[in-house]
């Protein structure tokens, strides 16, 4: 019975009271530890310090510091919108347990679920951006000993205002099969042909793939998105265990992709660049997200995930391209064939999140700022805040 309580109340089970010792808290600009009636505590409680202004270029700050056990809830932040060098310089980082090293990095819109620096409309089980402003997240990141959560601003430019709240509980009755959140940002501009891209490798130990996000700019105007998504579980090499059968038919579409959200799939960006009046499937902003709640992905040893760089196009659409040789086909055209595949490099970004045990493995080098921003600039029909 009480492990079925401390499991109730892990998962956030709405009847089930909490135990003794666990309470509830909030760490804001105002209240940055969180301390009990310590809320609303500038201006004599009337909203006197609710954001950081400004949040200078090179500045770390931290927005939680927990001792003991508990669990991230909720965490919401916002910056002025319209930004997309500060979306995609913003770092956010999560430590657990007191390892030097993150378990999270990664920037900060990437981190809320649209890639390219961009902010949209979107509401899904784990994240949202309410109106393309807020950016909310509802993970269970659950620490035994400590948690400490720091945003750092390498963008070049201060920020106006930063704005946050980290809700948490504390005293959780953590079980010992609760395993720690990770999130890692990557992004290759362009993939190699031939080679699939890599969302996430060097996992070692238990745990379960929760999501990811994943960011296309495409860099020719034919479709993208027949590339695989491949799972390696457990000591798999040459081939996966799990196999998709398309980025759109992961993303939970199929003949093609569009704008949509629901709960555990959806795609909140695809916009195509417009080309002398003309759009244009070259240079597309694509963004989609994906949570394996309800169909978990486990692993008990190791874990590399990947994403087959693959397009598709009607022949007699792309006969130019075939006959010049300009478009390198996975298999030769048969008599009568109408689509064929071919091998694609685009600019991929992804961001991937999971729950494994400690300790963590150490990341790849975050991307420099150049590197994590290069054509994600603000494009005509777009305008900065």
């Amino acid at each position: 019975m009480q492990a079925k309580l401390e499991m109730n109340t892990h998962v956030g089970g709405l009847p089930i009271l909490p135990p003794s010792g666990m309470v509830s808290r909030a760490y804001t600009a105002e209240n940055p530890n969180g301390a009990p009636g310590g809320g609303g505590a500038a201006n004599g409680g009337r909203k006197g310090s609710p954001a950081i202004v400004p949040f200078t270029d090179g500045q770390t700050v931290t927005l939680a510091e927990i001792e003991g056990a508990g669990c991230i809830r909720h965490i919401w932040i916002t910056t002025p919108p319209g930004n997309p060098l500060h979306d995609r310089s913003l770092i956010l980082r999560c430590y657990w347990d007191k390892q030097e090293l993150p378990a999270v990095e990664c920037p900060l819109g990437d981190f809320f679920g649209i890639a390219h620096g961009r902010r949209r409309p979107y509401a899904s089980a784990l994240t949202a951006m309410p109106e393309g402003r807020g950016l909310d997240c509802y993970f269970t990141m659950p620490f035994r000993t400590h948690a400490r959560i720091t945003l750092e601003n390498d963008s070049g430019s201060d920020v106006s205002h930063l704005f946050y709240q980290v809700d948490a509980t504390l005293g959780d009755p953590l079980e010992d099969e609760t395993g720690c959140f990770h999130a890692q940002f990557r992004r290759q501009n362009p993939t190699a042909k031939k080679q699939d891209f890599v969302l996430l490798d060097g996992v070692t130990g238990r745990g379960r793939f929760l999501g990811c996000m994943i960011g296309v700019r495409t860099l020719d105007d034919h479709w993208w998105g027949e590339g695989e998504m491949k799972f390696y579980l457990d000591g798999d090499t040459d081939l996966p265990t799990i196999c998709g059968t398309g980025a759109e038919d992961y993303a939970g579409s199929a003949w093609g992709l569009g704008v949509h959200h629901t709960p555990y799939h959806g795609c909140t960006l695809y916009e195509q660049n417009r080309l002398h009046g003309m759009k244009s499937d070259k240079d597309a902003l694509i963004s989609f997200y994906r949570w394996h709640v309800l169909d978990p992905v486990y692993f008990h040893r190791e874990l590399r995930v990947e994403l087959q760089q693959m397009g598709g196009a009607f022949v007699s659409e792309a006969k130019q391209a075939i006959d010049a040789e300009e478009m390198e086909l996975t298999a030769p055209l048969t008599p009568g064939q109408e689509f064929t595949l071919f091998e694609r490099q685009d600019d991929v970004c992804s961001t991937v999140f999971w729950y494994q045990t400690l300790p963590s493995p150490e990341f790849p080098e975050l991307p420099d700022r150049e590197a994590r921003s290069s054509g994600l600039e603000l494009r005509s029909t777009e305008r900065e805040v």
